[in-house]
């Protein structure tokens, strides 16, 4: 489904997010649904001591339905309004839930960019799996979304994280001071950008 396409989706009246599915070699990709909360609260639930020191402080109801609610009709709105596109991430073959990817801050006009951000479970974590959603994710971006550049942001000790990227074809590109308040406090990230054509998804 193409940008017009999703955003045209919209335009129904319709209060979900469209059934847009993105495949990877290992992994694939759709809008969270609201059945998705009891899964998405296992995960994160189980994995809060490896998520919370890379994430923004978590609410005292992070885990509850009302919370996840919260984000699934952020979300929507987002996707109206062409200013981001969150994903679920799930391993194909056991189909189970290993973490969320998406874009936000989607600027159009001459800049045609987007920020990018994703978890994975601490379970399916160092599994190549994020490596191989990331990929298609970005394709999704670039191919789908008409992005020209995509950019990320990291800690200076998140080592996967970097490699993940500069794996993936992005290029480092300086680093900006408490850029973003994680677990409690603001703090330094390393900036990293792709563009359309220096993107290569592999085989």
């Amino acid at each position: 489904m193409s940008g017009a396409a999703v955003i045209g989706f919209f335009r129904t009246g319709l209060g979900t997010l469209p059934p847009v599915r993105i495949e990877g070699r290992r992994t694939y990709l759709r809008p969270p649904r609201l059945r998705d909360w009891r899964p998405w609260v296992a995960l994160r639930g189980d994995s809060r001591s490896f998520l919370t020191p890379w994430e923004p402080t978590w609410p005292e109801d992070a885990l509850s339905r009302a919370a996840y609610l919260r984000r699934l009709r952020r979300q929507i709105y987002e996707w109206r309004q062409d200013e981001g596109y969150g994903f679920l991430i799930f391993e194909r073959e056991s189909r189970q839930l290993v973490g969320g990817i998406g874009f936000s801050n989607v600027r159009r006009g001459v800049a045609q960019s987007a920020s990018i951000g994703y978890w994975v479970g601490e379970r399916f974590a160092r599994q190549g799996l994020m490596t191989d959603a990331t990929a298609a994710t970005l394709a999704f971006g670039f191919n789908q979304l008409g992005l020209h550049r995509i950019e990320a942001a990291c800690l200076p000790h998140n080592q996967p994280s970097q490699k993940l990227l500069t794996r993936l074809g992005f290029t480092h590109e300086g680093q900006a001071r408490a850029y973003l308040k994680i677990d409690g406090d603001w703090r330094d990230h390393l900036l990293f950008g792709l563009v359309d054509t220096e993107f290569h998804p592999g085989p």
